[in-house]
C-alpha cells in the first residue's frame, strides 16, 4: 500500500526537506498541485479530498485556514500534520513529540490532527519534561531555556541575509521575551511557571544546542548531576532516535559541544554536564534544527499517522 501525501507549502525550507525524505522512503507518494493553481481554495480542496495525508508548511494564519478547509471535507478528510506553530497547543490537536512520554506515539497514531513541535521547544521539553515527571524539578520551577540554532530555521529574510554575508556572526534574537515557541515549551514541559527562554542564531546553516543551566541546591533533595542522568536515561531506553549521552563519554567531559554534529539526521542527543562540588549542572540537547527540530519529526508523525511505524 502506498500513502499519498500533499505538502501545502512545499517550496519553503521544511517543505522541501519533507518532501527530499519522503522521496527517499518507499510506500509513499507526494503529489503536488500545478504550481499556477497552488492558492486556488478549489483546488487544494480537491487535492486534500483525494490524499491520505495533508503537511502544512505555511504560515500560522494559512495554516489554520488550510486546516479549516481540510475539515471542511467531513467524511472524506484527511489526516492533517501541521509545521506551523498554529495548532501546537490547540485542543483536539496531538502534539508530535513521540517520544516526550510513553503514551505520546499513540496519541500521534489516533489523531487526525498532529501539530509538529518546534524545534527549540523539541530539545527543552526533552530534558525538562522527564525530570518534572520524577519530581526532580518542580514544575513551577524557574526554568531558564538558551539556545542557538542555524540561520536555515529563521525564515527567507534571515537565511538571505546569512548568505549574502550581511547579516552579524552571532546574535541573540526575542529579547521581548514573547517568543512563539514559549506556550508549547511550557505545555509540554509540564511547567507551570512561564520559562524564560533566550534563543540566538550563528553563521552557519543547520544545526542546534539547547541547554538548561540549574542550581542542584534549589532542587528537592538536591539531586547531583548523575541523578538526573538516570532519569533521562530511563525516559528516553530503547528510543530510535533519542539518546543520552553519559557523563562517562569523553564528549561531555571535554567541556566543549558544537551544534552541527547530528546534521541530515532524525537523531537528538542529551547530556548533562554537572559539577558535583559546586552543586551546578547544565542539561544540554543538540539536534538537527531541520531534521528532528522540523522536517525529520514530520516524517516520523507522518509514518505514525499513517500506519507505517
Amino acid at each position: 500500500m502506498v500513502a499519498t501525501v500533499f505538502i501545502d507549502g512545499e517550496a519553503g525550507t521544511t517543505g522541501l526537506g519533507i518532501r527530499e525524505r519522503l522521496d527517499a522512503l518507499p510506500g509513499f507518494a507526494v503529489r503536488s498541485i500545478d504550481p499556477d493553481r497552488r492558492k486556488d481554495p478549489q483546488a487544494r480542496k480537491e487535492m486534500m479530498a483525494s490524499v491520505d495525508a495533508v503537511v502544512l508548511c505555511l504560515p500560522d494564519d494559512a495554516a489554520k485556514e488550510s486546516a479549516a478547509l481540510a475539515a471542511s471535507l467531513g467524511d472524506r478528510a484527511p489526516r492533517v500534520l501541521d509545521a506551523s506553530t498554529a495548532h501546537r497547543v490547540a485542543e483536539g490537536w496531538a502534539y508530535g513529540f513521540a517520544e516526550m512520554t510513553p503514551g505520546q506515539s499513540d496519541a500521534i497514531r489516533n489523531s487526525r490532527c498532529v501539530a509538529n513541535p518546534g524545534c527549540y521547544p523539541t530539545g527543552a521539553i526533552a530534558l525538562v519534561r522527564p525530570l518534572v515527571d520524577a519530581g526532580l524539578l518542580p514544575a513551577d520551577f524557574p526554568v531558564t531555556v538558551n539556545a542557538v540554532s542555524g540561520y536555515s530555521g529563521g525564515g527567507k529574510a534571515m537565511i538571505e541575509a546569512y548568505e549574502s554575508g550581511s547579516a552579524p556572526v552571532f546574535e541573540l534574537y526575542g529579547l521581548g521575551l514573547e517568543h512563539k515557541h514559549v506556550p508549547e515549551l511550557q505545555r509540554y514541559g509540564a511547567l507551570t511557571r512561564r520559562p524564560i527562554f533566550v534563543p540566538s542564531v550563528g553563521n552557519f546553516r543547520q544545526g542546534m544546542l539547547v541547554s538548561v543551566p540549574l542550581h542542584l541546591d534549589t532542587l528537592p533533595g538536591r539531586p547531583s548531576p548523575a541523578d538526573l542522568e538516570v532519569v533521562l536515561a530511563a525516559r528516553f531506553e530503547g528510543s530510535a532516535f533519542v539518546s543520552v549521552v553519559p557523563a562517562s563519554d569523553p564528549s561531555v567531559k571535554g567541556g566543549k559541544l558544537e551544534p552541527e554534529l547530528l546534521n541530515d539526521t532524525n537523531r537528538l542527543e542529551l547530556r548533562v554536564y554537572g559539577n558535583a562540588a559546586r552543586g551546578h549542572a547544565v542539561l544540554v540537547a543538540r539536534l538537527d534544527n531541520l531534521g528532528k527540530g522540523a522536517s525529520g519529526a514530520a516524517v516520523q508523525n507522518l509514518e505514525l499517522m499513517l500506519g507505517m511505524a
